[in-house]
This record gives C-alpha cells, structure tokens and sequence, in this order.
C-alpha cells in the first residue's frame, strides 16, 4: 500500500515544555490508525502538527508526498475534527456546511445533503445549529469532515457527546470509508473504538508514541 503520511523525527517544544519528542509514524493509505493516551499526552498536538496548524519544533511531517511548512502551509485533502467543532450558531447546519463547502466549492448542495443524512441530521431543518445538543453539534463536524470526500481523515474523539446509536452509526462510515480505500487517523478514550476499528493502534505518553498493536487479530 502507498505511504499517505510520514512523519520523522518530529518534535513540537512550547518553550521549555516538550509536548512532543522525536516522534515517528508511517501512515498507509486504506488503514484506520487508532491513537490512545490521556488528556494532555500530546495526541491533539501531533495532529495539528500533521494538519498545519502548528508549526514543529523539529523533524518532519510529510503529507501526499508534500512537506508541511514547507512545500505548502496546510495538509491537502484531509477531512479534520480537532477539539470541538466551530459552526456559526445563528446558522442552520445546512448553511453551516453550505458556507465552508463555498470556500473550496468542490461539492454541492446535492453532496452536503446526502452527508447530513448519512450522519443522522436533518438537512431541511430549520433549527439553528446554536440549539443543537451536543451530540447534533459533533455529528454536523463528522459532516463538515467527511463532505468534500477527502483521501485522509484526522478525528479527534469524534465520538464525543454521541449516544450509543450515534456511535454506531459514526463506526459505521468509517469502515465504510477505509474500504473505499481511506485513510483515517482517529484519537479516541474508547478501547471498543480502537479494537472495532483501527488496524494498528499507538499510545501517546509524556510526547512519546509507541506502537501498541498491529492487526485486529491482535485486539481480540
């Protein structure tokens, strides 16, 4: 399988704090990667470094074939959910996604509804997105991930505020999104997420990442 992400050495110092040291991941296309570790082990920082949205101390991430901060600022192509999701709350869902999908204008109003059916919201509600529980507030940013198709995924506890049907339907897309040969990066508390889903699964710990298990064999 091809390499989407490769990340070398990486290290990512908020003055004298390290939050991430010497780190290093090779990311192939069509696997779910899982990533586990307590609040505060550096597992948001490693995927804004991944995405762009930091800039490392040292080392490398490469994305695509493409050097971040390098040959260009942002990762392309990558559907992300980082911390909670942002959405403008005097907007419905609806126009919520119909204003970020202008900013690249890949897709239409077709795709943004059929994402919003795919995760359990209603595309012709009239409800602003400032009533939405929390649940309906992380389903809409699993949307806004996944609408424009992207080739990469970067989840960081998208099951977060779900109830239980909720979660299955999330799992669900996922797998179904790496059979049709994505590659997801997925951060979650859960331990049935990581042995449902991922093929190889990390632990985050003080910066320092290690493999845990590889294969879904090896989680049962």
């Amino acid at each position: 399988m091809s390499e989407m992400i490769r990340i070398e050495n990486l290290t990512k110092k908020f003055g004298n704090v390290t939050a991430l040291e010497n780190v290093n991941m090779s990311i192939e296309k069509g696997k779910i990667y899982g990533i586990v570790g307590r609040n505060g082990s550096g597992k948001t920082v490693l995927f804004k470094l991944i995405t762009g949205y930091l800039k490392p101390t040292g080392g490398r991430v490469v994305v695509s074939g493409k050097e971040i901060g390098k040959d260009t600022d942002f990762a392309d192509n990558i559907g992300i959910i980082i911390e909670n999701p942002g959405f403008l709350k005097g907007y419905t869902g609806f126009k919520n996604l119909a204003y970020l999908a202008s900013i690249r204008n890949v897709i239409g109003k077709e795709e943004i509804r059929e994402c919003m059916k795919k995760v359990g919201l209603d595309p012709d509600s009239h409800k602003k997105v400032g009533k939405y529980s929390l649940g309906m507030r992380q389903r809409l940013g699993i949307a806004q991930a996944i609408m424009e198709n992207p080739e990469i995924l970067i989840l960081d506890e998208p099951m977060n505020s779900l109830d239980n049907q909720g979660v299955d339907d999330v799992r669900e897309i996922l797998m179904e999104l790496r059979d049709k040969g994505k590659t997801i990066l997925l951060a979650s508390h859960n331990k049935e997420d990581m042995e449902i889903l991922c093929d190889e699964v990390y632990e985050m710990n003080q910066g320092r990442l290690e493999q845990k298990w590889q294969g879904k064999s090896i989680a049962g």
